[in-house]
């Protein structure tokens, strides 16, 4: 099996800048995901001397850090974070998708205007489980960590954050899917989809997956940015009422992390369920797309 990170060339992975802020986006997810863990042991919420403390920056450095990244200043930010704020998604971004269009994903915000084109792999390539098929991965650094992006000659096929697990188990994960496919690290050839996935544009997916983990993904990209859904309407919309749990494992599988919103299904009591790759990446996709729609009507 091929070296997710290939020594040869490690540096030659970056995305390139998107906007001033964009170089420093991994050390500003990183002091993301450290806040995580310290509002998840504080009883009450911390005052911005006391956050910046606790994070070991000054309380500039921290306003700065979190107005760059997510566009809020650090004490709105922070109630995007707790672990209640999936339950006020609930309560007032819930949507039914009853009357989504479902001709692909439009969302716009003010970093991310994206329009999303796919098509499904046939059953017959499915069941030759990607034999036959050449996949190009790379590694790129993005403003939600580390993420492998792989893509067939039809499209991105795959997409994982790997802030939460080694990149290596993040690649093996990936590259299981499709046992007899070949593996070509070519960042050169992923680039220009994680480009758009990021900064926006169009953006062509290649799905690979079976007959109904396909229609669930299809219903996720109807889930309009800075709004969630459940389990349950996410059965009701692809005609399965009752298959709440099976769609729970599709949703689980989704290979094309963030623009097949997976993290934007929660459950019914306004629990976070769970994300494949890290409940903390999950809260802080729902947080910066809280942030940047609220952004948008300031």
């Amino acid at each position: 099996m091929p070296n997710p990170v290939p020594s040869s060339a490690p540096s030659q992975n970056a995305l390139p800048a998107v906007s001033p802020a964009q170089d420093e986006d991994r050390y500003h997810y990183q002091v993301i995901r450290r806040a995580i863990e310290i509002l998840d042991r504080a009883a009450l919420p911390l005052p911005l001397d006391a956050l910046a403390e606790e994070l070991g920056m000054s309380p500039f450095h921290l306003q700065k850090t979190f107005s760059q990244w997510a566009g809020v200043s650090p004490k709105r930010f922070q109630q995007y974070l707790t672990l209640g704020h999936a339950k006020a998604l609930i309560a007032r971004n819930h949507t039914l998708l009853d009357t989504t269009e479902a001709t692909g994903l439009s969302s716009t915000g003010r970093l991310h205007d994206l329009f999303v084109r796919w098509e499904a792999m046939t059953p017959g390539e499915f069941a030759r489980k990607g034999d036959g098929l050449s996949i190009s991965y790379g590694w790129f650094d993005t403003p939600f960590g580390p993420s492998l992006a792989m893509a067939t000659p039809r499209g991105l096929c795959a997409m994982a954050f790997a802030s939460e697990c080694s990149k290596q188990a993040a690649y093996d994960d990936l590259a299981s899917r499709w046992p007899k496919a070949g593996f070509i690290h070519a960042p050169e050839q992923v680039r220009p989809y994680v480009e758009a996935a990021i900064g926006g544009g169009e953006m062509k997916l290649h799905l690979l997956g079976a007959p109904f983990q396909i229609k669930v993904w299809e219903a996720l990209l109807a889930i309009p940015s800075g709004q969630v859904t459940t389990y349950s309407d996410i059965a009701r919309r692809i005609g399965s009422p009752k298959a709440v749990r099976a769609v729970g494992t599709a949703v689980g599988r989704n290979p094309v992390s963030w623009l097949i919103p997976c993290h934007r299904v929660l459950r019914k009591t306004g629990a976070l369920g769970g994300y494949h790759w890290g409940l903390p990446v999950k809260r802080a996709l729902l947080a910066y797309e809280t942030a940047q729609a609220e952004d948008q009507h300031i």
